[in-house]
């Protein structure tokens, strides 16, 4: 087996599980495209609610009254929910069917950002944002589900199309949000509640698709007896994949939720700050194809880890010395480094040997991670609110990436969870 085939079947493995893994019938001829629209619309929708908001936070704060440390809660909830919500999703695939649970989850995305941009105070805008990112956690666990049921043959070019959907998606809620702000008409308001319009259409195709449930109650591979066998709280690799996948979740998050922040406090213009962003976030498009192909290449990943956890250090660092001056390069070099996350999820789909066996380290790493990422962002809130400045923040968001490195060396060795625990699948 080449070494692409084997990146293209082991990354659709890597989601918390796959209620929907064997193949159903083939679907009638008008279901295809119908999907295909519905995969890139929604994967489009996965990452504006966030992104979106960086470059308006400090309107936001004003304008609700929030401080530095409750605006640090609001980039923590992300992870938080992704955590939380994405235990739920294989359970109602079973039940519903993944097309279903998908359309609710836009529907849920559509109504938190049309209700977040009206709310009256911080609470009731934190709640709207944990709507819309719930509708995010279900839909983000189930679209490879989708991809794997509807293309069996064509997984791998629908999950790059349903990537690179995500990534402009990100880029281009970051880039555009203070433009079509301005243009209409100044209120933060508006620029984030214009994004609910992108997310109606989103619903639209899964509609058609939301009575289609043959293999909803297919039985997800986690609930296979050799999966069940495997006890991940025993293996040292699974604990140091959970700890890369939850640093490098927290700095991405960091990034999404503070970096504009950065670049305004340095005199750049909110404008400015969101096409840094969205500089940041595109570079996520080609290395997502790249750095898992080159990963499976090599029998220890962990210099590639060490290679991106440099970027970041180099990046934090001029930040740090010279936040205006080079802001495009740290830009760059910050969207390399948040390139982590696409290393983690082959390194998951590289450490064990069997289908049931990657989903349950992927559940393990990615829930495990997602909860030890929630206070990264709120630290940074709480200490960027006291010191009144950036230069404390951006050292710890440095310092995050050391163990991230070492985190991804013991991760990145050639063995399996299999290996470590002893156990059979």
């Amino acid at each position: 087996m080449s070494d692409e085939t084997r990146t293209e079947t082991r990354l659709p493995a890597t989601t918390p599980s796959v209620p929907g893994d064997a193949p159903a019938p083939g679907p009638a001829a008008w279901v295809t495209p119908v999907v295909v629209a519905g995969l890139v619309l929604a994967a489009l929708n996965l990452r504006p609610a966030i992104t979106s908001l960086g470059p308006l936070l400090e309107d936001v704060r004003g304008g609700l009254r929030m401080s530095g440390t409750v605006a640090g809660v609001l980039t923590s909830v992300p992870p938080f929910c992704f955590a939380v919500f994405g235990f739920t999703a294989p359970r109602l695939a079973r039940r519903f069917g993944p097309g279903a649970v998908v359309c609710a989850g836009m529907v849920a995305i559509t109504a938190g950002l049309l209700i977040r941009p009206f709310t009256s105070g911080t609470p009731a805008f934190l709640a709207a944002s944990a709507l819309a990112l719930m509708g995010i956690a279900v839909s983000n666990v189930l679209m490879p589900v989708i991809v794997k049921r509807y293309f069996p043959d064509r997984v791998g070019t629908m999950t790059g199309l349903y990537s690179m959907a995500l990534a402009l998606g990100t880029a281009f809620a970051a880039a555009a949000t203070v433009p079509m702000t301005e243009a209409l008409g100044g209120s933060w308001r508006v620029g984030l509640g214009v994004w609910a319009v992108l997310a109606a259409l989103a619903v639209l195709p899964w509609i058609a698709l939301v009575r289609d449930r043959s293999g909803a109650a297919t039985p997800s591979p986690a609930d296979a007896p050799g999966a069940r066998g495997l006890s991940l709280v025993r293996s040292r690799t699974a604990w140091a994949l959970a700890c890369y996948f939850g640093i490098q979740a927290s700095g991405a998050y960091i990034t999404m939720g503070w970096m504009p922040q950065v670049f305004r406090d340095a005199g750049l213009s909110a404008g400015t700050a969101g096409l840094l962003l969205a500089v940041t976030m595109v570079m996520g498009v080609p290395l997502a194809f790249v750095i898992p192909r080159l990963a499976t290449r090599l029998k220890n990943q962990g210099p590639i880890a060490v290679a991106l956890g440099l970027c970041g250090l180099t990046a934090f660092t001029g930040l740090s010395l010279a936040p205006a001056s080079g802001a495009w390069l740290w830009a760059v070099l910050l969207g390399i480094s948040n390139c982590s996350f696409p290393l983690a999820l082959t390194m998951i789909g590289m450490r064990s040997r069997s289908g049931a066996g990657v989903v349950r380290l992927s559940a393990f790493a990615q829930s495990t991670g997602y909860l030890m990422s929630i206070p990264g962002p709120l630290l940074i809130g709480v200490l960027y609110q006291n010191t009144g400045g950036w230069g404390l923040p951006l050292a710890i968001m440095g310092g995050f990436l050391v163990p991230q490195m070492v985190a991804g060396v013991i991760a990145g060795r050639d063995r399996t969870i299999e290996d470590e625990t002893r156990m059979r699948d």
